[in-house]
């Protein structure tokens, strides 16, 4: 099929940036961090509106509480909002899956709260990039295949996952079905803020420690003490030197809360720790370093030490199906007058996951933008119709394809 049909269809979308803007402002404004449960529902609730055109069938899915270890090192549950999927034609021979997350890090008393405009085409609030004006961007190219004669060709899933920010706990077991129903991704993070996309990414897990020592006066009693405090320095020192003893992983060590009036030995500190990791091995050196430094702390007379939390995400790595696809999105950009490339980067998000479930995925498809996860964060208008074009016509192109030439259960993780 010649191109000229495509640019008639994505025609449509040249009029729709001030409904798109309109809609990304009305969702950045609702608070969703992770764990306000309300405020990730009202986003489900608004985003089931706006995807209410496209006639698609909505389901509802719960999700498990998330544990969160307190500062006194208790574990602590906290309920999260639904994930929503919504799918047409699961039928059809080509079938893409489409994938955004409805939660941001800025919790529901954080003091970002609302969106305000920078210069004419650029607007500065919490979750514009990342990810609220991605998912207007996804349901605005869904938009545009619905109109065209393509669309019977193509059958797509949507997933609003709650619980990206905190490393998708309660959706990540939703990624392994997704994988085996689709032959393709399409995800929904922004982009590099010059437009390009994230291709390789290191992989990810995330740590809590809690120190159990015992409390006594710190002047008459020291001796019979044991000081939880102490015991997590050398705990956290010996994390931190795991940096220098492979170089394709990132340690760091990132909060701490411990102690209490210092006429008193403490008896209970609490921490958490990010690793980032680049090859599957990485993640076995990791545990089995891990558990020998557990062990180490615990032999200490007096003091215990327990270890949470693993590793969520593993590396997401090329495969020659996820080349192809890259490959392929640079014509679409070519074909709307953008020069794409793709970059390895040290972040991770629900792509990782996808890709070592098999499905190619691409994981940038959003909004161009910047400053995430900080009160700086922006996104450029327009980006809006501009990326919403350059998906809208990856769909067009993946609907006139083969799904035999789709590897699928090719891992992505080695």
């Amino acid at each position: 099929m010649s191109e000229a049909p495509f640019q008639e269809w994505l025609s449509w979308l040249d009029n729709r940036q001030e409904e798109m803007l309109a809609a990304t402002i009305a969702l950045a404004n609702i608070n969703s961090g992770s764990l306000n449960h309300a405020g990730v529902k009202a986003v489900g609730d608004e985003l089931c509106k706006l995807a209410a055109p496209l006639e698609g069938n909505v389901e509802q899915i719960p999700m498990p509480a998330h544990q969160v270890i307190d500062d006194t090192g208790q574990i602590k549950q906290y309920p999260l909002a639904n994930a929503i999927r919504i799918t047409k034609r699961p039928q059809a021979p080509m079938k893409v899956f489409l994938c955004g997350h409805m939660d941001t890090v800025f919790a529901v008393d954080h003091p970002f709260q609302q969106v305000k405009w920078l210069d004419n085409n650029t607007i500065n609030g919490p979750g514009v990039a990342d990810l609220k004006g991605g998912l207007v961007v996804m349901l605005n190219a869904l938009a545009c295949l619905e109109r065209s004669p393509l669309a019977e060709k193509i059958g797509w899933e949507i997933l609003f996952n709650p619980d990206e920010e905190i490393g998708s706990p309660g959706s990540s077991s939703l990624f392994a079905e997704c994988a085996q129903r689709n032959h393709v991704g399409m995800i929904y993070e922004p982009c590099f803020p010059n437009g390009d996309f994230a291709g390789q990414r290191k992989g990810s897990g995330n740590f809590s420690v809690v120190v159990t020592g015992k409390a006594a006066h710190a002047g008459r009693e020291h001796h019979l003490g044991r000081n939880a405090i102490r015991a997590m320095a050398d705990f956290i020192s010996a994390l931190d030197d795991f940096n220098q003893q492979r170089d394709t992983i990132t340690v760091n060590p990132g909060y701490i809360h411990g102690g209490g009036p210092v006429n008193v030995v403490p008896d209970n500190c609490v921490s958490q720790f990010n690793i980032r990791t680049t090859t599957a091995e990485d993640e076995a050196w990791c545990q089995q370093k891990l558990s020998e430094l557990t062990a180490s702390i615990n032999q200490r007379e007096g003091i215990t030490l327990q270890l949470h939390g693993g590793f969520g995400r593993p590396p997401k790595c090329l495969t020659p199906a996820n080349q192809r696809l890259f490959s392929l999105a640079k014509q679409c950009g070519q074909q709307i007058g953008l020069d794409l490339a793709w970059h390895p980067t040290g972040g991770c998000c629900d792509g990782n996951n996808l890709a070592a479930y098999g499905l190619p995925n691409i994981d940038t498809l959003g909004v161009q933008g910047g400053k995430i996860h900080s009160d700086q964060e922006y996104m450029l208008v327009s980006s809006l119709v501009e990326r919403a074009k350059l998906s809208a016509l990856l769909l067009f192109h993946l609907a006139n394809d083969h799904p035999e030439n789709w590897e699928r259960g090719e891992h992505a993780s080695g």
